[in-house]
């Protein structure tokens, strides 16, 4: 056979992320020869892998690399360590550049659709490792995946109404896909988080393994109530985080264990050591026409959303972010009713306003 013609757009040196060429694993869980898989790693922990917009620009250019790559099986999207998977964009470059700059956001949404889109079109299955907490915009790029597989104490959730954005960023477009309109709209307005056994009970995420080792045994996640399917009044509660005396004995074991992410690991080489044995064209077309739902949605709505944000940089995402960059610690909020109280006197929106609202400024 000749030489084969290379598709990537460019050659990459990546810095932001890790780009890595792992042995597919066979289903008696021995590598296969000259077929990997690749995995697209998230690397900026001190931040909760949030991602720049140099991160951004090298995630699309992975996932066209591992979309290209003929010896790829498939792409496992995830990140380093065990506390975050993704929580969104990067906060202090949103507050500090971005923020009062809607031409500028504007470019960097069109960025972030780009990433959006190379997921759902990557010609490889795509699997979310979920290795910790999967919020805002790190929800958004782990639902345009195709699979997601998550140690059992990640939590997933939005994030945009209570810092100042909306999302969608596909939020919007895939949530009720999953788990329903109403479910969508509690998640997404509320920012209220759901455990990982509430998003696999909902439909959300195709498996949950435990993480947590206690005297050398992995133990279900001790938050989180596993034990009763209902409370007195018939509410399912399976799957919440637990209250009062139950949260602290459990936030004891917590303490007394360590994370292992080998379970996660294993779940996921073996639900690609599934995919290994199908047909590759027949599965890659199953994976398009199933994406068509989300991008029906998508593709709709990703333009004049992009143009939305970068107008929202002037008012609630100015105050949003820049609040939750420099507010203390104890408050990153601005005070909602405050802003509201100001908004129905018909306040317009300008420093004054951003100053009364905002927390880094009522000790000032």
């Amino acid at each position: 056979m000749g030489t084969l013609n290379n598709h990537n757009l460019v050659e990459t040196n990546y810095k932001e992320i890790l780009f890595e060429k792992r042995p597919c694993i066979n289903t008696d869980g021995t590598p296969v020869k000259d077929l990997y898989n690749a995995w697209i790693i998230l690397n900026n922990p001190k931040q909760f892998n949030s991602y720049t917009t140099a991160a951004v620009k090298e995630i699309i250019l992975a996932f066209g690399e591992a979309s290209n790559d003929r010896s790829v099986v498939a792409v496992v999207f995830t990140a380093v360590g065990d506390k975050a998977f993704c929580t969104g964009g990067n906060t202090k470059e949103y507050a500090e550049y971005y923020s009062g700059n809607p031409q500028e956001y504007s470019q960097y949404m069109r960025l972030f659709n780009d990433m959006v889109s190379a997921i759902l079109k990557c010609e490889k299955p795509v699997i979310c490792r979920v290795n910790g907490m999967r919020i805002g915009g790190g929800q958004e790029i782990g639902m345009a995946c195709d699979f997601t597989i998550a140690q059992d104490m990640a939590r997933f959730g939005q994030a945009g109404p209570k810092h100042g954005s909306a999302a969608i960023g596909g939020a919007t477009d895939f949530l009720h896909l999953y788990v329903g309109i109403e479910r969508a709209m509690m998640s997404l307005t509320l920012c209220e988080p759901w455990t990982a056994h509430q998003a696999y009970n909902f439909g959300m995420i195709t498996d949950v393994v435990p993480a947590l080792k206690v005297d050398g045994k992995f133990v279900a996640n001790p938050l989180v109530v596993l034990d009763k399917q209902t409370d007195e009044f018939g509410k399912i509660v399976f799957g919440t985080m637990k209250t009062g005396e139950d949260l602290k004995k459990g936030k004891e074991v917590l303490a007394s264990g360590t994370v292992d992410l080998s379970l996660l690991d294993e779940a996921v080489n073996k639900l690609i050591a599934k995919l290994l044995h199908t047909f590759p064209n027949c599965t890659s077309k199953t994976l398009s026409e199933v994406r068509k739902k989300k991008l029906e949605h998508w593709d709709k709505n990703k333009e004049s959303s992009r143009e939305w944000l970068a107008l929202n940089m002037m008012s609630e995402a100015k105050a949003g972010f820049r609040a939750f960059n420099y507010g203390p610690k104890e408050n990153r909020e601005v005070d909602f009713i405050k802003l509201r109280q100001l908004l129905a006197e018909g306040h317009e929106w300008n420093e004054e306003l951003h100053r009364i609202i905002s927390p880094q400024f009522q000790n000032a």
